[in-house]
């Protein structure tokens, strides 16, 4: 595992893994084994359970947004990223709690919208909701997400709509003593992905490769966030 661990954070390629890690084919082959008996996922599940257990996931504020990561070998789950002149990438949309722990991530070409991606980031939620008896939920978003078929998608799921600006937050922030902005933990979360230099730029081709490496993040900044690990 430490070597699987040595990828996600510096990025470097397989055949580049430092030695003393074993031979760079023996850990991707258990790489894809750990991947294709969904290890990853699970730890990310028990990062959940331990958080929830010692903290309290903060369900009552979650925030969706999405990111784009270029994908210079393409492949399934990549397409023209109209930000970086066409060229291929892919998008990444994410769900926090209001606090920025990751619930859900999934991944898809670049060149989707945001609003595409809403239904199966809220379907790809890898820990038991609670029920709308014990609260309200409320999802916070930025403008991209502003149709009236989300409005009413994310209403079909419980959620309470709340959806700014970028940048109105911040904004409000100043000019309100004590406001509280949202939206921006789940920006922050993604800014956590991007500090495991494997996710920075997506060399995988096939999806689920690195769709296993952001969980396997996700899964670390969880358990980082419960205080099991520095």
């Amino acid at each position: 595992m430490s070597g699987i661990f040595y990828v996600l954070l510096t990025g470097c390629q397989w055949k580049l893994l430092p030695r003393f890690y074993g031979a760079p084919s023996t850990v991707h082959d258990r790489f894809q084994e750990w991947r294709k008996s969904s290890l990853f996922e699970k730890m990310w599940k028990a990062g959940l359970l331990d958080y929830d257990k010692n903290k309290g996931l903060e369900w009552e504020w979650q925030a969706i947004d999405g990111a784009m990561i270029k994908a210079p070998l393409g492949g399934a789950g990549t397409g023209a990223n109209p930000t970086d002149r066409g060229k291929k990438g892919t998008k990444r949309s994410l769900l926090t709690d209001g606090k920025g722990i990751p619930l859900s991530v999934t991944v898809d070409g670049a060149n989707r919208h945001d609003k595409k991606l809403v239904k199966g980031t809220l379907d790809a939620i890898i820990f038991q909701r609670p029920s709308l008896d014990e609260g309200i939920q409320n999802i916070c978003m930025d403008k991209g997400y502003d149709f009236p078929d989300i409005r009413e998608l994310v209403k079909e799921y419980g959620y309470i709509a709340h959806i700014r600006r970028r940048g109105e937050e911040n904004i409000r922030k100043k000019e309100i003593p004590g406001y509280r902005a949202r939206r921006w933990v789940v920006e922050r979360t993604h800014s956590w992905l991007n500090r495991f230099r494997r996710l920075l730029i997506r060399w995988e081709k096939k999806i689920e490769n690195y769709y296993a490496m952001l969980q396997l993040a996700c899964a670390c900044i969880t358990f980082r966030a419960a205080g099991l690990f520095g």
